[in-house]
């Protein structure tokens, strides 16, 4: 009769272990964060907006802000770039992961944010009667100062944590400082201008359904 030995349970304590535990537990939920983000922001937009297109496109654009934005952290604090500028710190060749999630949720939220009061003041002129190009100028024209002046106002208060002598806070403070300044430039002030005129009247556009579907539930600044 042939014995089969039992595997053995190896229960592994410390720091190291607690560490790769909580990366663990943050990268098998990260999908499940992802979707219900990516699905809420879909619907929300389209019940403000009426649109199919444009929910896709500030999701898009969103999602590229973001990447640029995880890019220049790891190339700040993993490559150890521009100590000149975020300060000492230790550098441990790795940004850790739940700084990273918190930034993205946190920029994400606050470019939505931007995203909603521009395209509110565009959809109002629209409404009003006015072409898609002229509309998203005097959108743009009338927010333009308010989002510059709301980025840079939370924009100094996140560059202020680049005085801490904690790694993860300095992580937060650049990364969610640079996610503001891309998003108020670059993205509002350029890709979305130049996306909405270019898809012209595509930009309104919805299937008979869900147009139906806008008229009975939509959100309405009234």
């Amino acid at each position: 009769m042939r014995c089969v030995p039992r595997a053995a349970e190896v229960i592994v304590g410390g720091q190291g272990a607690a560490y790769a535990d909580s990366n663990s537990g943050i990268l098998g939920r990260v999908w499940i964060v992802a979707l219900w983000i990516a699905i809420t922001t879909l619907i929300v937009l389209f019940l403000f907006t009426g649109s199919v297109l444009l929910p896709v496109k500030a999701l898009i654009l969103n999602v590229l802000s973001l990447a640029a934005t995880l890019g220049a952290l790891v190339w700040v604090f993993q490559g150890g770039h521009l100590t000149w500028l975020v300060g000492d710190y230790t550098n441990t060749n790795t940004v850790d992961i739940s700084s990273i999630a918190l930034i993205a949720v946190v920029a994400f939220a606050l470019s939505m944010d931007y995203e909603l009061f521009m395209l509110s003041r565009i959809k109002e002129e629209h409404d009003a009667g006015r072409s898609t190009a002229d509309a998203v100028a005097f959108g743009l024209q009338r927010t333009g100062r308010i989002v510059t002046a709301a980025a840079l106002l939370i924009a100094i208060v996140f560059a202020s944590f680049l005085s801490s002598g904690v790694t993860n806070i300095k992580q937060l403070g650049f990364g969610v400082t640079v996610a503001i300044v891309l998003d108020a430039t670059v993205v509002r002030a350029i890709l979305v201008p130049a996306f909405m005129r270019i898809a012209g009247k595509a930009n309104w556009w919805a299937p008979p359904p869900l147009r139906r579907l806008h008229d009975r539930i939509g959100l309405r600044d009234g």
